[in-house]
C-alpha cells in the first residue's frame, strides 16, 4: 500500500482514471480478483488486464461486474470493456518469519514488575502462549 500512496500523483499527470486504478486495485475488485489479474493500461476505455489463460475466461464472463465496481470506484463511467493479456500472476511477497517467543516468564516478568501469585502467571503464560501461537 505503500509504493501506491507515493507514485499516485506521478500516474494522475499521465492518466487519473488508470492511476486510481491500478492504485486501489485491490480496493476496488477485491484481493481474491485481485491475485488472478492486474491492470495494465487504460485507453478509449478499454482496460486491459494481465492474467492467465483460465483467468481470462472467468473474468470475461464476470466484466459487466467488473465493470460497475471500477466505474463506481471512479464516480464516472471511465472503462466500457475490458481486454486481455496472458501473463503468469506475479509472485506474492514473501512473509515475514513468524515470531518466536523467549521464555515466557522472562516476557512476562519484564515491563510489568514482578506477578504476585503462582495462579496470576500461569494465567498470564498462558495467555501469551495463546497470542503467540495466532501470531505464527
Amino acid at each position: 500500500m505503500l509504493i501506491p500512496r507515493q507514485t499516485r500523483a506521478a500516474f494522475r499527470k499521465r492518466s487519473p482514471d488508470s492511476a486510481q486504478i491500478m492504485a486501489d486495485w485491490p480496493l476496488i475488485i477485491g484481493p481474491s480478483v485481485a491475485r488472478m489479474a492486474e491492470p495494465v493500461r487504460l485507453s478509449s476505455g478499454t482496460l486491459t488486464l494481465a492474467c492467465t489463460g483460465p483467468a481470462a475466461m472467468e473474468l470475461g464472463m464476470a466484466a459487466p461486474s467488473i465493470i460497475g465496481r471500477i466505474n463506481g470506484h471512479l464516480g464516472r463511467v471511465a472503462v466500457s470493456k475490458l481486454a486481455f493479456v496472458q501473463r503468469p500472476p506475479r509472485p506474492e511477497p514473501a512473509r515475514p518469519a513468524p515470531l518466536v517467543p523467549g521464555p515466557l516468564p522472562e516476557k512476562i516478568a519484564s515491563g510489568i514488575g514482578t506477578v504476585p501469585g503462582e495462579e496470576l502467571r500461569a494465567a498470564l503464560e498462558r495467555l501469551a502462549k495463546g497470542v503467540f501461537a495466532r501470531k505464527s
